[in-house]
């Protein structure tokens, strides 16, 4: 599979922590999250549900939206989710 650039939402599995991150390979970051290899903030709250994302074919395109969309509030991360992902199904086995 080809890596692609993307800014992704993940959460835990009561959806009660919503994390925003960036990557330049997004089905490698997101086995990472899932397998608790990144130590912090995602492996503390149990953060393993991939429930949104955005592709870029440049990376800084990618850090650009990350940042709008870390800029918003809670309510704003959840509607865009609910936009692509209204069950907050976990997305990772689409790009897997």
């Amino acid at each position: 599979m080809k890596k692609m650039c993307a800014v992704y939402i993940m959460t835990n599995l009561r959806k009660s922590v919503l994390y925003t991150g960036v990557t330049s390979d997004i089905v490698a970051r997101v086995n990472q999250h899932k397998s608790k290899e990144i130590k912090g903030f995602t492996q503390r709250y149990h953060v393993t549900n991939l429930v949104y994302y955005e592709q870029f074919s440049d990376i800084r395109y990618a850090i650009t939206r990350e940042k709008q969309i870390k800029a918003g509030s809670r309510q704003k991360k959840i509607d865009l989710i609910h936009s692509m992902n209204p069950s907050w199904k976990d997305l990772y086995e689409e790009l897997a």
